[in-house]
């Protein structure tokens, strides 16, 4: 922003938007994976704390792992090929996408305390503010937008 003041030019701030941090890291699928990407994850947060500024206390930086956890994980499980994980953040939401190279659309099942297993995107759904999954020309995305604080 410029303010004119008698004939002088005086900036006051930047005019230009500043870009979110993005990172984006790919996995073969092979054992270490889902904890590579965990660790990815953490230094992603770290950046974003330091550049940001974000505040992102334990608990936040805990949902941020477990919504990366269950992403990646299903994308190992579900699909034939590798996968990718696209970290976005501000100070104020961290965005996690996965893509992978199934097409199909994971499912989420109906509450059921008795079910063991595939409560991964009820967990997701629980912890973030949006959750969408769609298709894409070489496979699809699951996305989920955390809201920090």
């Amino acid at each position: 922003m410029i303010e004119h003041l008698d004939g002088a030019v005086i900036p006051t701030g930047f005019d230009v938007p500043v870009e979110p941090l993005r990172r984006a890291a790919h996995y073969t699928g092979e054992p270490g994976c889902i904890a590579e990407a965990r660790s990815f994850a953490a230094h992603f947060v770290d950046q974003l704390r330091t550049e940001w500024c974000a505040r992102i206390g334990e608990r936040t930086s805990g949902e941020v792992m477990l919504v990366v956890s269950e992403l990646v994980t299903n994308a190992d499980r579900h699909s034939n090929g590798p996968y990718i994980l696209e970290l976005e953040g501000t100070d104020s939401t961290v965005t996690v996408s996965v893509y992978d190279s199934s097409d199909a659309l994971p499912l989420r099942f109906p509450k059921d305390p008795e079910r063991v297993g595939h409560h991964g995107l009820e967990i997701v759904h629980a912890i973030a503010a949006e959750v969408t999954a769609e298709r894409v020309p070489v496979g699809k995305r699951v996305r989920a937008r955390l809201t920090l604080g």
